[in-house]
């Protein structure tokens, strides 16, 4: 199996989700599988990957923590990865922007995808500093985790969370971490180390973890003036200098990694971890593998792990005085300490990395063979391309009104027309509807598309005509004129025509929103980092309101400059033909695969290819023209109306004998 791993953090930034992710490798090494890791690039590797490849993306650091990298790459980037690495299956690592973008790239070439819950980052976002910010998160989450095939859930509560996100029962299992039962085991124990961090006779309490503030490590100022205690702090992060002043008492060993952790681990004689936002929390884990008993909040995923009374205590969130009871009971009673380390052992028994990887190999194998998975697809190109897949009959509209700019007024396709007048994708699309309607129910189509037009024009006149016009299908192609402007606010220009649909949909009409997309031209990577903003603000706006999501940057087909006419920034006819029906895939129009086979024989037997255009040629007629125009504060459409803007109906049989 080909298994392609889409991480948010990585080496050699070492944290949770990084060592579950390079335990994985070590596990789909062991049994023959072939892994690709995606992921942000922040500096050099230098430990083994376990025969996996790697794509590492360019990445920009959080301001607040630069430890945490956010990646720039596109949707369009992430689908070329995909196909080369021939994924049968796609591993989102606690996915947040990378895996909304990675989901984006793998439902339309058919790879299903298991998304790994294991950050509460709503959470984490008012630790930070964005106060307001965790329901827009969380609503973001749970979008992510719906529309990934599969998830695992590391605790019951993290369950509890999901489900909170709307994220169904049956879309979500439990899949534990599994822990390293030969690295931290009780023989790591270290004389020399406890006397190197306490006196002699001092019982050791200590913290594993990032030092960072949704840890809430600032909570062990309770256990501090414990008498007979030495706090001991073991790792590394931005909030280190700040906890440095709280906890002047405690000794601080910086980050350890690898047998110098685990012998750490086995060194403390109590375990405590006061974070209240955990979904899992491993180093409560290996501390139990350690043999050291545990003491936790009572909340998240040490609900599923300590068993109080047993091999530890949990205390209620936020009541540091029950803290500092808890520790002082079991830092008191040396018997006590002994027994639930002997407990603890005993708990994480068969919780090996070899039977949590087999398990996670298991669910690869039921989304993959899954008869609810998504639709294999081939990337479109001029000699080949298999449609979207249809997944629900289409309701039969009979009011259909395009909205949008040059490309939606079909600009550059003028196969069978006269002189001056130009066909496009809608117009294609429009007959694929009327055919695929009774004879007695014939389509009535608008065209209020008009070169030139940005969002506000869609916003302000075209979406409010196609309402008047009483459309129960509306398409939406708008955007692409003002991304390539100076100034272009991407998040705010969606959210603006994001509500403008919501308010379309809000009367009825169904919408068949596509993205804008540019061709695959050095020029065009300029603008990637916008139109991927765009698209997916506009995605995550109009997600849950039941709007038809026509995703152009995922399908390479469509950007290739085969697919573009001579001035570059319009499609030629066989493009408007392929957006046609992958538009027509996204409705679930009946025969529509069919159709696009018999077509594309008609138009690709015999077919002369467009004539390619020098530079020369190009900048003289297409570009020289256009700035022009700019100069004197005029656009292509100034003047111009719709070509279509009234309901008129579409007629098959004429049409049919044209062809």
């Amino acid at each position: 199996m080909k298994v392609a791993l889409l991480a948010e953090s990585f080496l050699p930034h070492m944290n949770g989700v990084t060592h579950s992710l390079l335990q994985v490798l070590r596990h789909l090494e062991r049994r023959g599988h072939e892994a690709l890791v995606v992921a942000p690039r922040s500096g050099p590797i230098d430990r083994s990957l376990h025969g996996a490849q790697t794509v590492l993306l360019p990445s920009m650091p959080l301001p607040s923590y630069p430890d945490v990298r956010v990646t720039l790459a596109t949707t369009q980037r992430l689908s070329a990865v995909l196909r080369e690495h021939g994924a049968d299956v796609m591993h989102l690592a606690s996915p947040f922007v990378l895996g909304w973008r990675g989901l984006a790239a793998a439902e339309p070439l058919g790879i299903p995808s298991v998304a790994v819950y294991q950050t509460d980052i709503p959470s984490y976002a008012e630790k930070y500093g964005v106060p307001g910010a965790a329901p827009a998160l969380m609503r973001h989450l749970g979008r992510l985790h719906r529309r990934a095939t599969l998830t695992l859930a590391p605790s019951s509560s993290a369950v509890e969370r999901l489900a909170a996100a709307g994220v169904e029962d049956d879309r979500v299992r439990i899949w534990r971490r599994g822990v390293d039962t030969e690295r931290f085991a009780p023989g790591r124990r270290s004389e020399r180390w406890r006397r190197e961090v306490a006196a002699p006779g001092e019982v050791i309490v200590g913290y594993v973890g990032r030092l960072a503030p949704e840890k809430q490590v600032e909570d062990l100022r309770a256990i501090t003036a414990l008498p007979g205690v030495r706090l001991v702090v073991i790792g590394d992060g931005p909030s280190r200098p700040a906890l440095e002043r709280l906890l002047p008492g405690a000794h601080f060993t910086g980050f350890l990694g690898g047998d110098a952790l685990a012998e750490a681990m086995a060194s403390l004689d109590v375990f405590v971890h006061p974070g209240e936002r955990e979904t899992f929390c491993q180093t409560v884990q290996e501390a139990l593998a350690s043999g050291v008993p545990v003491v936790a909040t009572g909340a998240g995923g040490p609900l599923d792990l300590v068993r109080s009374s047993v091999d530890g205590w949990l205390y209620r969130p936020g009541d540091l005085e029950e803290l500092r009871e808890r520790v002082r009971d079991l830092a008191g009673d040396d018997a006590k300490r002994r027994a639930f380390g002997v407990r603890a052992r005993e708990a994480v028994r068969g919780r090996g990395w070899d039977v949590l990887g087999d398990e996670l190999i298991g669910h690869y194998e039921d989304v993959v063979e899954s008869p609810t998975r998504p639709a294999r697809r081939t990337p479109m190109t001029t000699v080949d391309r298999a449609p979207a897949a249809s997944v629900v009959a289409p309701p039969r509209w009979r009011r259909y009104v395009a909205v949008g700019d040059s490309l939606t007024e079909g600009l550059c396709d003028a196969s069978r027309m006269p002189a001056g007048e130009y066909r496009g994708w809608a117009d294609r699309l429009a007959l694929l509807l009327a055919l695929a309607s009774p004879a007695d129910a014939p389509v009535e189509y608008a065209n209020l598309a008009v070169r030139s037009r940005k969002v506000a024009d869609a916003i302000d006149d075209q979406l409010p005509s196609a309402v008047a016009l009483g459309a129960d299908l509306v398409s939406v192609l708008i955007g692409a004129n003002d991304l390539v402007g100076r100034r272009a606010d991407a998040a705010a220009l969606a959210t603006r025509l994001g509500e403008a649909v919501l308010e379309v949909r809000g009367t009825g009409a169904d919408v068949l929103l596509v993205t804008p997309f540019m061709p695959a031209r050095p020029a065009a990577r300029l603008f990637d980092l916008r139109f991927a903003q765009f698209a997916e603000r506009l995605a995550g706006i109009v997600d849950g309101a039941g709007v038809r999501l026509l995703d152009v940057r995922s399908d390479s087909g469509l950007v290739a400059p085969a697919m573009w006419a001579a001035d570059r920034v319009h499609l030629n006819s066989a493009g408007h033909r392929a957006l046609a029906y992958a538009a027509a895939g996204v409705l679930g129009v009946p025969d529509a695969a069919e159709l696009e086979r018999l077509e594309r024989a008609v138009h690709d037997d015999g077919a002369v290819p467009d004539r390619p255009v020098g530079d020369a040629e190009w900048l003289a007629r297409h570009a020289a023209p256009w700035v022009l125009r700019r100069l004197r504060g005029r656009t292509a459409g100034d003047g111009r109306e719709a070509k279509r803007p009234g309901l008129v109906a579409v007629p098959t049989t004429s049409t049919l004998r044209a062809r």
